[in-house]
Formats: C-alpha cells, structure tokens, sequence
C-alpha cells in the first residue's frame, strides 16, 4: 500500500533506482503475503541476518492464517497501485485475486467483518473502514481490468458498498459524533478504535465517493 509515495517520487524525478525498489518490495510481499485463494496475511517474519522468510503472523487479524479484512483491502489497493505505474500483469492479477476474494466472502451489502475467519461469534463486528478502502480501490481497478464484465462487478460492487456506506453508517444526526463514518475498526485484541470512526476509514470513503463521480 504505501509503496506508492515512492512510485509518485521515482515517476516524478525519472529515478529508475527508486523505482525498482519500490517494484521488488511489492513482488516480495506478493510472494509471502498473498495466499493461493487471494487472501492475505497481515505481516510477515523474516531472518534478519539471513532475509529468509519464517512465517505469516498478525496483531490486528484473528490469527496469523487467518484474512484481516483491512489487510486485504490495503492489498487490494496498493497492488492496484503498482499495476497503474508498473503494468505489470502479475500485479494486475494479484489484484484481481484480492478483489475476487473481497467480493466472494463479505457479506452481502459489500461490508466484511473486522476479520474474513473470525468465529462466527465475533464476526458480526464490522470495518467500514476496510470497506471504504476496497470501494476507492475497485473503483480504479475497474477503469484498468480489460476484461469489461469483470471491470463491471468492480464497479458495481464499489457502488453497492458506497450505497450500504451511506445509507447505514454515516453520521447523519448524532452532533456529538466526532466523524463522518461509523463501524470503523482499529485494533480489536487492544479494544482501541472499535466500532468508531477511524481517519482513513474518512480518508477512503471520501476518496471512494469522488472516484464513484468521475
């Protein structure tokens, strides 16, 4: 996800260097991160004195082989990102995967639980937040997905999640409210920022909805 700051910056000087290592980050998390369904681990472990990959492991997700929703989003998202500056196919596919994943597992107004493989218990907590993130992302996904049905889905699955979005989870007359989207989440084992608003859930739903627009 944040590798796009320094595609923005080698795009903008014609560093190639930069540009590279921004590329190789990304095909790295690719490799260790994003499952063979589509699905996503929220960290990685390394050796630090070897580089060699350890494990998948997780502080916000249920467990380390479990799909944090957010985390999904934030690939989703950012491998859409390296795929506009890149064009690299492989990065085209991987953000297929994630949306398709995205798509086939949240429930059905467009709004996934906190965590894809929480108990059924816990599951009916969920993240505006990482809805909003997958909304801004198809929406620019489906303006470079060459295939035109599935360029569709994105679109309309990024219109129906900003539909449930506005219609069950904006702040509308609670004026002490401090923010515009609620069922944000941050961290739910910490119990910080659960069930609120949470800025990049504004950031993205806001970024989602001048997208919808363009």
């Amino acid at each position: 996800m944040n590798v796009a700051i320094i595609l923005y910056a080698a795009r903008e000087t014609g560093d190639r260097k930069l540009r590279d290592i921004a590329l190789r980050h990304a095909r790295t998390t690719r490799r260790v991160l994003v499952r063979g369904d589509g699905s996503t681990a929220h960290e990685g472990v390394f050796d630090t004195d070897t580089g060699e990959f350890l494990r998948q492991t997780t502080h916000q997700g249920y467990r380390g082989d479990s799909c944090w929703s957010r985390g999904l989003t934030w690939a989703l998202y950012g491998f859409t990102t390296c795929y506009e500056f890149s064009r690299d196919p492989h990065f085209l596919e991987t953000a297929q995967a994630c949306a398709d994943y995205y798509i086939t597992h949240a429930n059905a107004d467009g709004i996934p639980p906190w965590d894809f493989n929480a108990p059924v218990e816990n599951r009916t907590l969920l993240d505006t937040s990482s809805a909003a993130i997958c909304a801004s992302a198809l929406l620019r996904l489906c303006r470079l997905e060459p295939d035109s049905l599935k360029g569709h889905l994105y679109w309309s699955t990024a219109v129906q999640i900003l539909t449930a979005l506005c219609e069950k989870h904006v702040v509308t007359t609670d004026t002490k409210w401090e923010g515009i989207l609620r069922g944000g989440v941050y961290h739910v084992h910490k119990g910080l920022g659960v069930d609120e608003s949470v800025m990049w859930g504004e950031y993205f739903f806001c970024e989602a909805l001048e997208r919808v627009l363009w």
